[in-house]
């Protein structure tokens, strides 16, 4: 089954608006290690997967890259419950806490290349 059967085009526009208000460390994450290919993959920002939005999705991997912390209101039950369904969908989920991201950019980075390292297809 393709994953753009996951694709849910009615929640575009909950992600347009997440996007634009994406949190600091969701920015700089972006800008500094998921964007233009730089770690050879393609991320797409707040993907609209299944029933959810995903902070930054790579399709070839099938990983999710998740950024939690007041955006999130550290909903941990919920995020499992979502981790669990979106595995169910062939997808890993990555998380890191706002804090790691803003003040441990590089460990996050290395996180991912290793996640990638392991994974890749």
């Amino acid at each position: 089954m393709p994953l753009n059967h996951h694709y849910n085009k009615n929640l575009k526009p909950f992600a347009r608006a997440n996007w634009s208000d994406s949190t600091k460390a969701e920015v700089r994450l972006w800008c500094e290690v998921l964007s233009k290919g730089r770690l050879g993959y393609t991320f797409l920002r707040q993907r609209p997967v299944d029933r959810f939005i995903a902070d930054f999705m790579c399709r070839e991997l099938k990983l999710i890259i998740e950024v939690d912390g007041y955006s999130h209101h550290f909903k941990t039950e919920e995020d499992k419950v979502r981790d669990k369904v979106l595995a169910e969908l062939g997808f890993t989920v990555l998380r890191f806490t706002d804090e790691e991201v803003r003040k441990d950019i590089t460990n996050v980075q290395r996180s991912v290349e290793h996640w990638i390292g392991e994974n890749k297809p």
